[in-house]
């Protein structure tokens, strides 16, 4: 009897240092957060976290409590796009947005050409983005219905808009980024308004060095509206993303209506950039989210682990804790070396 107490009390003790030793290690992570993940973007609801990224030839949501746990999260498959369509091939940057009490999924597809790269959206009824249907609900696009990629939406005084990345006209020699107003999640409204150029050398960085591509491109893409108090920022990222100056920008709203292109002043160096001495290169394409107590602000964003790597699969979600300067503006400092140690988002506990 004696044998078999020590026995249990030995087992007991096993498992109480384990769990406590499991759950001191779940309160801190390391980036990246998977192998392999460009244009991540991340919502908090009800709980969970709902992640995706692009896959090129498929729509997939994660959901998870921590945001450290990405690489075993719970993930399914919400959209496969049928052969020999308009919007069959590289699905770029989708994104999911919880809007008039039902799911929505943006994102950009095209035939196999680039320049017939165009938006598209999904719409999910259920409370878990995970269940439920997605219904195709079809194209969005303005009036001029060009080149469009990134569409990302948000509402401004009660009001829902539509901010992306494209082209002027039809040839790919320069990436803008445009506002319009929107007269539901599905649909534009009225005509779209150019809001931000490539203006600075450190957005002009785009030689592609390719016979089947433009000498060069200038780029402003992925744009994120971010807010804190009284102001609203829009954060883009800036020059090709095949190009280790991949960096972000910021406009400020300093005026009254949104589709005013005076209203928005442009930073005049980058906000975000590469940190060789940290051993990240081009990051970018970014989101943000609050932590689960909503008292820390989050930036969720992709880069190469090696300089040269350029926009492919070496690209992997990172994310860190940024501040606020006293001014208000945001302060995303550096980005942190892959590996290094950082505590997950407060109130995960």
């Amino acid at each position: 009897m004696i044998i078999f107490n020590k026995f249990l009390l030995k087992t007991v003790l096993v498992a109480f240092f384990s769990i406590s030793w499991a759950i001191a290690f779940s309160q801190t992570f390391t980036n990246p957060l998977l192998p392999m993940g460009p244009d991540p973007w991340n919502i908090y609801k009800d709980g969970y976290y709902y992640y995706t990224h692009t896959l090129q030839d498929s729509l997939v949501i994660w959901k998870t409590k921590n945001i450290a746990d990405l690489k075993t999260a719970e993930r399914k498959t919400i959209f496969i796009p049928p052969a020999a369509t308009a919007y069959s091939k590289q699905l770029w940057a989708p994104e999911i947005h919880f809007l008039e009490n039902k799911w929505y999924v943006y994102f950009a597809a095209d035939d196999g050409n680039n320049a017939n790269h165009r938006m598209y959206v999904l719409e999910n009824a259920a409370s878990d983005p995970l269940n439920g249907s997605w219904i195709f609900k079809g194209k969005i696009n303005d009036r001029t219905d060009k080149w469009a990629i990134d569409g990302s939406v948000f509402y401004h005084k009660k009001k829902l808009y539509m901010v992306w990345a494209g082209w002027e006209g039809d040839i790919n020699e320069k990436q803008e980024i445009y506002i319009a107003k929107m007269k539901n999640p599905w649909t534009i409204k009225g005509k779209r308004i150019k809001i931000s150029s490539p203006r600075f050398d450190w957005e002009k960085h785009g030689d592609l060095n390719n016979p089947s591509n433009p000498k060069h491109v200038d780029v402003n893409e992925g744009p994120q509206i971010l807010r804190h108090q009284d102001k609203t920022f829009l954060i883009y990222s800036a020059s090709g993303c095949w190009t280790d100056y991949y960096a972000l920008g910021m406009l400020t709203l300093k005026g009254r209506k949104l589709t005013n292109p005076k209203s928005w002043v442009k930073n005049e160096l980058p906000v975000f950039k590469q940190s060789p001495e940290n051993g990240v290169y081009a990051p970018g394409h970014n989101s943000f989210f609050k932590s689960p107590d909503g008292t820390e602000d989050w930036i969720l964003y992709h880069a190469n682990p090696e300089a040269g790597q350029g926009c492919g699969t070496f690209r992997s979600p990172r994310a860190q804790k940024f501040t606020w300067n006293a001014d208000g503006t945001p302060n995303f400092g550096i980005p942190v070396k892959a590996g290094e140690e950082l505590s997950i988002p407060s109130g995960n506990n």
